[in-house]
C-alpha cells in the first residue's frame, strides 16, 4: 500500500493518470483515454450485442399498448391475467391514487410489438403506471413468461409506485423485473426478484430514465445481458443483495448514476461477442437511451465481487467512481480499465472513444493494476 504519496503521470497527448493517497486513508486519482468526452456514433446493433439490460434506440410514436384490466380505486386478493400482444395484465393510469393488496399478476403470452414499446413504454408489462397515477402495492406476485414482459412498470414524470414485499419473476428476453422510464419515479421495499431472459436486469430503466429507490430484498438476474442493475436513471439500493450470474454486476449508461449502500454485490459476466469482461461497465452506448455526460458510480460499505472479467471498465464516457469501506474481490488482476473500444457495438468512433475517471476511495483497501490505454 502507498501512504501520504502524490504521484502524477502524463502519458503522451491527452494520456494521465494522477493518483493521490493520503494519510487519512482517502485516495483519489484521474484517469483520461483517449479524445476525453465521446463523440457521436452509431446505434448499437441489438439488445445481445448492444447495450446489456436494454434494446437499442431509435425514433418512436409512444405505444402503451392495450391492457386486460384497468384499477382506478383500491383492490385486495384479486388476480389478473393477460394473453394478448401488447397488453398489460392490469394497468393504473391519469392522476388516480391507487393502493393494491396481496394481488396476483400473471403474463403468460403476447408479443411484445415492433421496436421499443415493451422496453420505453411497457406495452407488454405485467403491470404498467403511468400518467401521473400515484400507486402503492403491498404484497404482490408476479409471474411473466413472454417477450418484453416486464414485471412493475413506472412510466412518466409524475408518476409514482411504491411496491412493499413483491415477488416478481421474468423467464423472457427484454423482460426485468421493475422497470423505470420517461421519468417516472418508484420505491421497491424488500423485493424478490429472480428473471431468466436476456436483456433482463432485474433492476431495469430505459429511455427517459427517472428514480428508482430500493431497500432490502434480493434481486437476481441471469440472462446474458442481464446484470443485476442497469442504469439510464438515477438509482439508490441500499441493504440489498444483487447478483447477475451470466452478466456484470452493475451497469451505468450515460449522464446516470447507480449508489448503493451495505449490499452486497455480485457479477460473472460471460464471454458473448464482447471486447472485454467486466464486472462494474460504465460507458455511453449512443443509442439515444441516456443523455450524454458524466456518469456516477458510488459505494459504501458491503462488498463486490466480480466472479469474471475487470472490476471497472470505463468506456466512451467520463465518470465519477467513489469507494467507501467496500470488501473487494476480484477475478483477474484489474481493478479499473478506462479504455477505448472497438465500436463494434457502436459506443463512439475507434480513437475516440475513450473514457475520462474521477476515483475516489475513503478508508479503502484495494489492490490490482490501473490500465488506461
Amino acid at each position: 500500500m502507498i501512504q501520504s504519496t502524490k504521484l502524477s503521470c502524463v502519458f503522451g497527448a491527452g494520456l494521465r493518470v494522477c493518483l493521490v493517497l493520503v494519510v487519512m486513508g482517502t485516495a483519489a486519482f484521474a484517469a483520461t483515454g483517449p479524445g476525453g468526452a465521446p463523440p457521436g456514433g452509431t446505434p448499437p446493433d441489438g439488445p445481445m450485442g448492444g447495450p446489456p439490460g436494454g434494446a437499442p434506440g431509435g425514433s418512436q410514436t409512444v405505444d402503451h399498448g392495450t391492457y386486460a384490466a384497468k384499477a382506478e380505486k383500491d383492490v385486495s386478493g384479486a388476480v389478473f391475467a393477460s394473453k394478448g400482444d401488447k397488453e398489460n395484465a392490469l394497468r393504473i393510469e391519469g392522476k388516480v391514487t391507487v393502493k393494491l393488496g396481496d394481488i396476483t399478476i400473471n403474463k403468460t403470452a403476447g408479443a411484445a410489438g415492433t421496436g421499443d414499446t415493451s422496453n420505453f413504454y411497457g406495452s407488454n408489462a405485467g403491470l404498467l403506471a403511468l400518467d401521473g397515477a400515484d400507486l402503492t402495492i403491498n404484497r404482490i406476485k408476479v409471474n411473466t413468461s413472454a417477450q418484453g414482459a416486464n414485471g412493475i412498470f413506472a412510466y412518466g414524470s409524475g408518476t409514482k409506485v411504491t411496491v412493499n414485499d413483491a415477488v416478481i419473476r421474468t423467464t423472457k428476453d427484454s423482460s426485468g423485473g421493475v422497470m423505470v422510464t420517461g421519468g417516472g419515479t418508484m420505491y421497491v421495499n424488500n423485493g424478490d426478484i429472480d428473471t431468466l431472459g436476456g436483456s433482463s436486469a432485474a433492476l431495469r430503466t430505459d429511455r427517459g430514465g427517472g428514480i428508482l429507490v430500493v431497500n432490502g430484498g434480493k434481486y437476481v438476474s441471469h440472462g446474458n445481458g442481464s446484470p443485476a442493475i442497469y442504469s439510464t436513471a438515477n438509482i439508490t439500493v441500499a441493504n440489498a443483495t444483487l447478483t447477475a450470474t451470466g452478466s456484470e454486476a452493475i451497469v451505468v449508461e450515460g449522464k446516470n448514476s447507480v449508489s448503493l449502500k451495505n449490499c452486497v454485490v455480485s457479477g460473472n459476466m460471460v464471454k458473448d461477442n464482447v471486447e472485454n469482461l467486466q464486472n462494474v461497465m460504465i460507458y455511453q452506448s449512443m443509442s439515444g437511451d441516456a443523455e450524454t455526460g458524466k456518469s456516477s458510480f458510488a459505494m459504501e460499505g458491503g462488498s463486490l465481487s466480480s466472479q469474471a472479467g475487470d472490476m471497472f471498465y470505463v468506456t466512451n464516457t467520463s465518470c465519477a467512481i467513489r469507494l467507501s469501506g467496500v470488501a473487494l474481490k476480484l477475478s483477474n488482476d484489474w481493478l479499473l480499465k478506462v479504455v477505448g473500444n472497438d465500436a463494434r457495438n457502436g459506443w463512439g468512433v475507434v480513437g475516440k472513444n475513450g473514457g475520462q475517471c474521477d476515483f475516489t476511495a475513503e478508508n479503502q483497501v484495494m489492490a490490482g493494476k490501473i490500465t488506461v490505454d
